[in-house]
């Protein structure tokens, strides 16, 4: 089972001038809503997160909602036995989270773990589901905190780009 989730940082707030109704793409993905993000195997009791307090974490859930679907571009789909190749970068660090696709399931590696660190592995559909489900619940509570940002047209776009799966 994956998890994915977040945590704000204290020490990076938001500016308190900030306007989130009319707050443009690159300040929603590069300027806004800083902490840390996780993605945890519940079933092994694994886990890939960052420390920094710094990482964008609406840009985190918008990239990998990204990348899920740019690994899934092969017409061969989960048959498919090419690997698909896609990565995460942090734009403050040279870190980068890795994702590979082959046969329908992806491995996650993390740059900073030690190069014994077996990756996370998950199937795509799952990988997708919870990636637009972190997505949505971040959205979510984000708006519960700015409510304005709840009119912002950019989030209408990307709950729109990324619905929830069934």
């Amino acid at each position: 089972m994956l998890d994915i989730g977040y945590a704000l940082s204290l020490r990076f707030p938001d500016p308190p001038q900030t306007d989130y109704r009319r707050a443009d793409v690159h300040a929603l993905r590069h300027d806004l809503f800083c902490g840390d993000v996780y993605l945890a195997d519940t079933e092994s009791d694994r886990e890939i997160s960052t420390a920094w307090g710094w990482v964008p974490v609406l840009d985190f859930a918008w990239a990998l909602c990204d990348i899920v679907e740019l690994i899934d571009r092969d017409p061969a789909g989960s048959r498919a036995s090419r690997p698909q190749h896609a990565e995460l970068d942090f734009t403050e660090s040279t870190d980068r989270l890795l994702f590979e696709r082959r046969f329908g399931w992806v491995d996650i590696e993390a740059e900073w773990l030690p190069p014994t660190e077996p990756p996370l592995t998950f199937s795509h559909s799952v990988l997708r589901r919870e990636a637009r489900d972190f997505l949505h619940d971040l959205i979510a509570d984000l708006t519960d905190l700015h409510e304005e940002l709840a009119d912002n047209p950019a989030i209408w776009t990307l709950q729109a780009r990324f619905p929830r799966l069934p």
